[in-house]
């Protein structure tokens, strides 16, 4: 059969890691990293309750509720190429569906079945090979490197190519960005020198901007195709955005409905997304610049830690790594005790991943980390780290 089952009688009556975490940071005074979670019962409310003090206008709760793609949505597809100053924007149900979607026409429109990415990027880390198995692409790594390619590099590559991919910021690097210039050198190689399309994986451009210090448009002029998430970074449900020229966002609704993303009704995903953009948006640059705050303090706290860094140092937007040298589960169980017993939330999910002997977790500022100080941060830090024991303890 597909596994054992379990021996542990009492095993039904835990609850799962996930439903502990969520009881536990519902139950905190303060959280450090991300949000509080909210129930079923609670997103539904803010459903009902847009933000109205935004810069966008507020959807009409007492309109019907959208058919295929118009009402709400459309309205949500209006403001996102407002946002980022391109001709259009169509919403998608998932980022997957949207990027291959994008590639897809990228490579047609050239005649190329290749399309130049990174080892590291959602397209070729998290989707099971979706990019080759469903369209038939193939990829080319410029680097292997936890950073963005240089401009070298792509000069380097030996043969032609339909589009590069960029994801803004390199999440499985550490969220790093490249600097302004070097992003506008990388776009004119790829579209003045090689005559090929850049995408933009901006699952998490919204801050990128604002630490690349530049508005969404200029950014998004650098690109012919963007990618935008709707819950990174902005809370929402589900969901995404394909922005770009004109002709490419009609021939990207064709292939939304091939791949079967015309859905009947998408309003709260739409609700939740504007309610994110009103919400959030506002507040990135402060969150960008308490991240540095708060790293700085983590790594001033972790410094007596052999092995363990802040990465980047400092972030480049408002998220970054913490990696120490425990076991995963080790530290899991701290934070979580923590949480539980003191009510202070500092840190998320915990894993072991590239570097052997080391755990890492994503820290997100956000607002709930806009009140602490540094001072606040060290002494729950200290307090973290008090629960893990002597050194020797560790894997």
């Amino acid at each position: 059969m597909y596994g054992n089952r379990s021996q542990d009688p009492d095993a039904a009556a835990r609850p799962s890691p996930a439903d502990r975490r969520f009881a536990a940071l519902r139950g905190c005074e303060r959280i450090l990293s991300g949000v509080r979670p909210q129930s079923l019962r609670e997103r539904l409310a803010a459903l009902a309750d847009p933000p109205t003090e935004g810069k966008g206008p507020v959807p009409d709760l007492d309109a019907r509720p959208d058919q295929y793609g118009d009402g709400v949505v459309h309205a949500l597809e209006l403001r996102v190429a407002e946002l980022l100053g391109t001709e259009e924007a169509a919403f998608f149900p998932t980022g997957t569906m949207a990027q291959q979607v994008a590639l897809r026409i990228h490579a047609e429109a050239a005649g190329l079945r290749t399309v130049a990415t990174h080892p590291l990027a959602h397209t070729d880390r998290h989707e099971r090979q979706a990019l080759g198995v469903l369209t038939g692409l193939r990829t080319l790594w410029p680097t292997q490197a936890p950073r963005h390619p240089t401009v070298g590099e792509l000069r380097a590559l030996g043969e032609p190519y339909a589009a590069l991919s960029l994801e803004l910021p390199l999440r499985d690097a550490g969220f790093v960005l490249p600097e302004w210039a070097e992003l506008r050198a990388l776009a004119s190689v790829v579209r003045a020198e090689h005559g090929a399309a850049l995408h933009l994986d901006g699952a998490r451009i919204w801050e990128s901007a604002v630490a690349l210090g530049r508005p969404l448009p200029e950014v998004a002029a650098l690109a012919d195709s963007v990618y935008v998430s709707f819950y990174k970074t902005l809370g929402g449900i589900s969901g995404a955005a394909l922005a770009g020229p004109a002709g490419f966002v009609r021939t990207a609704r064709a292939w939304r409905h091939r791949y079967g993303g015309q859905l009947f009704q998408q309003w709260p995903f739409a609700l939740a997304a504007w309610s994110g953009l009103e919400r959030e948006l506002p507040l990135l640059e402060r969150y960008v610049a308490h991240a540095r705050t708060v790293a700085e303090a983590l790594g001033r706290a972790v410094a007596a830690v052999p092995g363990a860094r802040v990465h980047p140092a400092p972030p480049h937007t408002h998220q970054f790594r913490l990696w120490l040298p425990y076991p995963a589960e080790v530290l899991e169980e701290a934070s979580l005790a923590l949480a539980e017993e003191t009510g202070t939330g500092l840190f998320g999910a915990w894993r072991e991943r590239e570097l052997p002997g080391l755990a890492m977790t994503e820290v997100t500022v956000a607002s709930p980390a806009l009140d602490w100080t540094a001072a606040d941060v060290e002494a729950a830090a200290a307090a973290f780290l008090d629960r893990l024991g002597p050194t020797a303890e560790r894997a």
